[in-house]
């Protein structure tokens, strides 16, 4: 697999060309006028809240990780290149620059939260920092390759959450987006905290434990309910669990429950059942207590049918009796938000061990202006829980009372005092473009999310009007962002020159 994530084996075949024409464009425009030597700094973050939700679970840096080591342009990229043509007809780029491209060894400086993390707007998921024409051209691929995977594991956590402790068995193969849709799905629907998943090929590649039942047509099949569970506990006596809803809900449990005493009279036992359409707590309030009475007492009771977190949390605030949730399709295609709005933004350049020049982008929506600096996230906590992030530039006095200032709304500040304990979440991932970082195993990862979790108020975990936690820039940074930006707006200049130590 040549260090690819298992499932890239399936298309045998370079990947670095996993990419927009543009990125390509740019840097030939880059490498034809000499900027290559350029050094320069990019930020991976997004602006809005997933699902309208008070927290984010980032996901996706392993196969991040596996890309950028293997992040060469082969004979088959170069030669495919080498076919695209402008409209005129003539190559769209020349012999000399894949010469170039051939000789490339990945070089970047790459810092990364943590698979797992739980982050907030604005806050840089990855920095990436080297030569120009290496961070412009891994833009498309790690945004593609971080922002699914965090939108996917944000929705299995508030899934998880709404749950309450009750497993999920994630089971969207069938509705996911393609072979890599479904794999990405089931991986990070497992990092955001579900128990299980059906998609074999996805248990095999990454160990994630795999369960299911069986589908209406076995029950179809056969003549009687009755006898298609019969022949279902023959076949497979210690996996019982048993589709009850493709006739009458409530005439399938009694049915599934006379299966049920067969199996226990012969030392054997059936697992459960499963809802998959109707009134689901009605039906699981009277599937339990059919069941108790028969002495079933400890026999699942499985719903399925379009859930998501608001569905699961009715439910139980209608007292359903539902112990194990199935989820699918609003889970794998993150389906009230299809995309997560991550964005790549350029904030530093230099010339070789020059000063260096910050950069900004602006918009005329404050939301979209970017942030300058070489940033990090400092999040301040107590022995309870986490209190607020600083997002600050490396070369910034963070020895002192830190004040952070919302970036929206100057108004809103919060003074952290000296001495309060804290953690910076970017982390070294690569450096001088060698692996520095131990990939932890994806039982890690998912532990690391239920702690992570568990070190926040409550109330950011609210599906409705959640919490606000507290993120801003720190003092120093915020003022160089606005004057960049007065500068940019005046014509006075495009850029504030910055040395290390964070003189002007």
């Amino acid at each position: 697999m040549n260090g690819h994530p298992p499932h890239f084996g399936i298309y045998n075949q370079s990947l670095t060309l996993l990419n927009d024409l543009y990125q390509l464009t740019m840097s030939y425009g880059y490498w034809k006028k000499g900027l290559d030597r350029k050094e320069a700094v990019f930020h991976l973050f997004f602006r809005k809240r997933t699902f309208k939700g008070g927290f984010t679970v980032a996901a996706g840096l392993e196969w991040a990780v596996r890309y950028l080591q293997n992040f060469q342009f082969d004979p088959s990229d170069l030669n495919f290149l080498a076919t695209l043509k402008s409209p005129n007809g003539e190559p769209l780029y020349t012999d000399d620059f894949f010469e170039y491209l051939a000789k490339m060894k990945f070089s970047c400086q790459v810092d990364a939260v943590p698979e797992g993390t739980v982050v907030f707007p604005y806050e840089p998921l990855i920095r990436v920092q080297g030569p120009l024409i290496q961070c412009q051209l891994l833009e498309s691929p790690l945004l593609n390759l971080i922002n699914f995977p965090t939108l996917i594991a944000t929705k299995a956590a508030r899934m998880c959450i709404a749950a309450n402790g009750e497993p999920i068995l994630e089971f969207g193969l069938r509705r996911a987006q393609g072979i890599d849709g479904s794999l990405t799905a089931s991986r990070a629907a497992y990092i955001g905290g579900c128990e299980s998943t059906s998609n074999l090929l996805a248990s095999k590649l990454f160990g994630i434990p795999a369960k299911g039942t069986h589908s209406h047509s076995w029950v179809m099949l056969f003549d009687d309910e009755k006898e298609a569970f019969q022949n279902f506990a023959e076949c497979m006596p210690n996996s019982c669990i048993f589709l009850v809803d493709t006739y009458d809900s409530l005439e399938g449990v009694k049915k599934a429950i006379e299966v049920g005493q067969w199996l226990r009279d012969r030392g054997k036992k059936m697992l459960g059942i499963r809802l998959d359409s109707g009134d689901l707590a009605y039906l699981s309030i009277k599937s339990r207590e059919l069941l108790d009475a028969a002495g079933f007492n400890d026999a699942v009771i499985v719903a399925s049918n379009e859930l998501d977190e608001t569905i699961i949390s009715e439910l139980k605030r209608q007292g359903a009796k539902v112990t194990v949730w199935g989820v699918g399709t609003n889970l794998v295609t993150g389906k009230d938000q299809p995309a997560l709005d991550g964005v790549y933004k350029l904030s530093a350049v230099r010339d070789p061990g020059g000063p260096w020049k910050y950069k900004i982008k602006l918009s005329e929506q404050m939301e979209k202006v970017s942030n300058p600096g070489i940033l990090q996230i400092r999040r301040y906590h107590t022995s309870k829980e986490n209190v607020a992030d600083a997002i600050y530039d490396i070369h910034s006095k963070m020895d002192q009372d830190c004040c952070i200032v919302d970036p929206l709304d100057p108004t809103k500040q919060k003074v952290l005092k000296k001495g309060m304990p804290w953690k910076d979440l970017l982390v070294p991932i690569f450096r001088d473009g060698n692996l520095v970082y131990e990939l932890p195993s994806l039982q890690m990862i998912r532990a690391k999310t239920m702690s992570e979790l568990n070190h926040f108020n409550v109330g950011i975990k609210r599906f409705l009007n959640p919490h606000q936690y507290v993120v801003g820039l720190e003092k120093t940074l915020y003022d160089l962002k606005v004057e960049l930006i007065r500068n940019i707006r005046s014509q006075t200049s495009h850029a504030f020159i910055m040395s290390e130590d964070n003189e002007e």
